[in-house]
């Protein structure tokens, strides 16, 4: 979904920003082993894939800006023995080939070629504090440079942070990188609706767990981060990633799931009754939260701030905790001394792309920022009320419900791009367990 001239658009781009003597080094990790020696799936590091396209581990991208501007990468060469057991490799002729990159060399000539490829600059940007053992290899060619420095050889002086660059350019989607998400964005409503229609009482968390993961796998995604199923007591976790339990009758099931496509990711959160119908209490925590996301997402617009949805958000559900009486006193002092705290304890929402917690910065000199067209973002509020909570009557224990969708800031306003999973009361009660 996104072409090889968008990647080479992007290299060219940050090596506008660096300017010219400066050179920029971005590693592709290698495979971690998960024991002995087998390894995790592998999946490249978003910084890096982001100005390549390329998905194999063990490589080294250069971008040199200048008159004569140059991307470099160093990977694993063609090794027909090595690839029976491990899948074909591009090697240097087909990452130059396919990938659009200048010039590719084997990763073994990384270490004799670097030093000549930093003579002279004086600004290297990198991701430094990522991999110490990178980091160490970085100093050490600056090293072999700077004691040739009466022979006329000029190390860089000047160490900054790539990703303080790539970090705004992630943060507005182009039409391709929206496309991606839009398409992981379905693959993720698919598989939340088949969780709906196929939850029961008396199955184990696991096994929503594993009707997810065939929706994402069959649709040819994987999952964007570890799915949260929590049922009961467990949606109250907020990061509950055991998926363990039995699902009893009468009980919340909290799902967090998205899927990831091409390196992008979707990410959403739905709450629904076990047996298919809300009981009182569960109906009247579930219904502030979805009025509190509502309104939160109204608040999403171009020019508004990145803060306006959480304060819209705590607004409402303070307002809905006071009417059914797990608040007391005067709304505005409830939000200024933060005791909601107790019940909704985390932020509306984080920028949503490569990473399911994109990057980004939230504040421009300490100041909210403003949202703009291209921005992705999450809105999920939520409340959490866990067994034995002090002061709280035991009717309502137990009850854990966020309600999480995908945001795109649009020219005019916003467009829910995770708009096709229900979320409705109706909605849920006329879908759950009618398989």
């Amino acid at each position: 979904m996104i072409n090889l001239k968008e990647f080479a658009q992007r290299r060219s781009r940050l090596m506008k920003l660096m300017g010219a003597g400066s050179v920029a080094i971005v590693m592709a990790p290698p495979h971690l082993l998960r024991n002995a020696d087998v390894e995790y799936p592998y999946r490249p590091d978003s910084n890096f894939y982001y100005l390549s396209g390329f998905d194999e581990p063990d490589a080294v991208l250069v971008l040199l800006p200048g008159k004569t501007a140059r991307s470099i990468m160093f990977c694993q060469d063609r090794n027909p023995e090595q690839e029976i057991w491990t899948g074909a490799r591009a090697g240097p002729e087909g990452v130059c080939r396919d990938y659009a990159i200048d010039e590719a060399f084997p990763i073994e000539m990384l270490d004799n070629k670097m030093p000549e490829l930093l003579d002279g600059c004086t600004s290297l940007y990198s991701m430094y504090g990522r991999n110490s053992n990178f980091d160490s290899q970085i100093f050490s060619w600056v090293n072999r440079l700077r004691v040739k420095n009466r022979m006329g050889v000029k190390a860089p002086v000047a160490f900054c942070d790539v990703a303080a660059l790539l970090n705004e350019m992630r943060l507005i989607k182009s039409s391709g990188e929206i496309k991606t998400m839009r398409r992981a964005a379905k693959i993720t409503a698919e598989a939340h609706i088949q969780a709906m229609r196929t939850a029961r009482p008396g199955q184990m968390e696991f096994e929503v767990a594993a009707d997810i993961q065939h929706v994402f796998n069959k649709a040819g995604a994987t999952f964007a981060y570890q799915s949260i199923v929590g049922s009961g007591a467990n949606s109250c976790v907020l990061h509950y990633i055991n998926n363990n339990q039995a699902m009893n009758d009468g009980d919340l099931l909290l799902i967090d799931a998205g899927a990831e496509v091409n390196c992008y990711a979707a990410d959403v959160t739905r709450t629904f009754p076990i047996n298919g119908r809300f009981s009182k209490e569960q109906k009247a925590i579930y219904e502030i939260v979805l009025q509190a996301q509502k309104a939160a997402i109204k608040q999403v617009k171009p020019g508004n701030l990145w803060n306006a949805p959480h304060k819209m958000a705590v607004k409402v559900i303070v307002r809905g905790l006071l009417k059914i009486g797990l608040l007391k006193g005067e709304p505005e002092k409830i939000i200024k001394s933060e005791s909601f705290k107790k019940f909704f304890m985390h932020g509306t929402g984080h920028w949503l792309g490569m990473d399911v917690h994109d990057v980004g910065d939230y504040k421009i000199n300490r100041r909210w920022r403003r949202f703009e067209p291209g921005m992705m973002l999450t809105v999920e509020p939520g409340i959490y009320i866990p067994a034995n909570s002090r002061g709280v009557a035991k009717k309502w224990w137990n009850i854990g419900i966020r309600i999480e969708d995908d945001i795109l800031v649009s020219k005019t306003g916003h467009e829910v791009i995770t708009s096709k999973i229900p979320k409705e009361v109706s909605e849920l009660e006329s879908l759950v367990g009618h398989n």
